[in-house]
């Protein structure tokens, strides 16, 4: 109930529009940070099993989180124009 006040007011004095610019940029940070953690994580548990692929992993994940940032970004300046 108090969200839903908060939203109305926010609405009211800033735009439907710039609210759910916010909303959109602040999933695409929190999304693209799960992303990165994940890969992060899957990549320490491989080289752990396979240390003999360290260099192989290290490279497929920093390219990988590169691409998720990448997307990551595109989404939170779309969000930013959407908004004006």
């Amino acid at each position: 109930m108090l969200s839903l006040v908060a939203l109305q007011a926010a609405a009211g004095a800033v735009g439907l529009g710039k609210v759910g610019a916010a909303i959109g940029a602040s999933l695409a940070v929190i999304g693209a940070s799960m992303g990165i953690g994940k890969i992060g994580s899957s990549a320490m548990e491989a080289i752990a099993r396979q240390p003999g692929a360290a260099g192989d992993i290290r490279t497929s994940m920093i390219i990988i989180a590169a691409l998720v940032e990448g997307a990551a970004l595109f989404a939170i300046v779309v969000c930013l124009l959407a908004s004006f």
